[in-house]
């Protein structure tokens, strides 16, 4: 297990390690692990303009984490506590869609969105991201389930419709699967590339993954700035997962506790 846990960690203490070198420094053979010199300018000016980036970044997490949870977590609790009908092949059916490969329908999402007038702004990269929670769905369906009745029947004997029993008595409980949904998105949404190249034709709007793309020049590429502005680039992420691995370690456990 420690010998697997060095192994992953191994290819990003190395890029940590070439963003504190010199550029001819990284290139050397044989090559060294600790830097010789510990550049840390090299951060600032990996920085410079990439703010634009982060913030852009930033906006399309917050949106897709805020408006998926909210959804998943309605769509979940409806198929976990309510009963409609065909809601066992509504929900089979909403699974199914997550079979289907993204390259398939690629090109009538784009011609949708060319036609909407969405291209070159950023409502393609979160707006059927939440209004499609597949997975988020599943799990927090599979959370909601988990919960004892008795205390839904007494808050329906206490008066309270159907939205203040989710919006005050279940959904708190089921805290831990929000942390896990909520870290899963903000993960998938920032380490987003594709989305933004396909959608996105300005600079300004661009995120943080594509501006990674600049450093690399026509005939020449700066080693060292790319490997600290991906340094800059993991770390919201990783910062997310090292406070919230308890919650989502205990979310991923709740959604398998009731099939």
């Amino acid at each position: 297990m420690h010998f697997l846990a060095v192994v992953f960690a191994l290819p990003m203490l190395w890029m940590v390690s070439a963003s504190l070198k010199p550029e001819n420094e990284v290139l050397r053979t044989p090559p060294t692990f600790i830097p010789t010199t510990f550049l840390w300018s090299n951060y600032t000016q990996a920085a410079d303009g990439l703010l634009p980036f982060f913030l852009n970044s930033v906006k399309l997490a917050s949106l897709n984490v805020g408006f998926l949870l909210f959804f998943a977590a309605l769509a979940g609790y409806g198929f976990a506590r309510l009963d409609f009908v065909f809601k066992r092949t509504a929900f089979a059916l909403l699974l199914s869609t997550a079979m289907i490969p993204s390259m398939v329908y690629l090109v009538p999402q784009y011609m949708l969105f060319r036609e909407m007038g969405w291209i070159d702004t950023h409502y393609p990269l979160w707006v059927p991201n939440v209004l499609t929670p597949v997975f988020g769905t599943f799990l927090l369906r599979q959370a909601f389930r988990g919960i004892p009745n008795e205390l839904e029947e007494a808050a329906k004997l206490d008066g309270a419709s159907v939205f203040t029993t989710f919006w005050r008595i279940m959904l708190p409980q089921v805290k831990p699967a929000l942390a896990a949904v909520g870290a899963l998105t903000f993960m998938a949404s920032w380490n987003d590339l594709f989305g933004p190249l396909i959608f996105l034709n300005s600079t300004r709007l661009q995120t943080m993954p594509v501006a990674l793309a600049l450093f690399k020049g026509e005939y020449f590429t700066q080693t060292n700035l790319m490997m600290a502005a991906a340094t800059l680039t993991i770390l919201p992420p990783l910062l997310l997962f090292l406070v919230a691995q308890k919650y989502f370690v205990q979310g991923i456990t709740m959604s398998g506790l009731k099939g």
